[in-house]
């Protein structure tokens, strides 16, 4: 079994900045890509940000220039640092990661529970 596990949510002033974290654990393999995801009261899920196995990235246009996708694959984490936080990007964060639990040539998308951010003064 294989979960991941979100934090670093909470209320910041408009301008400010956090850094979500994302841990896996359990029975992994093999992490490939990782993804950020959020969603917003009324809206549908979104794509942030990713990041391969090779570090290749790439962001959603709304969030260039002020976030920063990274992983670290000793730990099984990957970390969205957000600066310039705007009231729209207020939603709940989500964490994706695409796992391998054995060296069989199959993986599965995994997700983890959400943390809140809010921007507001």
């Amino acid at each position: 079994q294989v979960q991941l596990v979100e934090s670093g949510g909470d209320l910041v002033q408009p301008g400010g900045s956090l850094r979500l974290s994302c841990a896996a654990s359990g029975s992994i393999f093999r992490i490939d890509d990782m993804y950020w995801y959020r969603q917003a009261p009324g809206k549908q899920r979104e794509l942030v940000a990713s990041i391969t196995s090779g570090g290749r990235i790439a962001y959603a246009d709304s969030v260039k220039g002020r976030f920063t996708i990274s992983r670290d694959n000793a730990k099984n984490t990957v970390y969205l640092q957000m600066n310039s936080l705007k009231p729209g990007d207020t939603a709940v964060y989500y964490c994706n990661a695409v796992i391998a639990t054995d060296p069989r040539p199959y993986s599965y998308s995994y997700w983890g529970q959400g943390t809140q951010v809010t921007v507001s003064s």
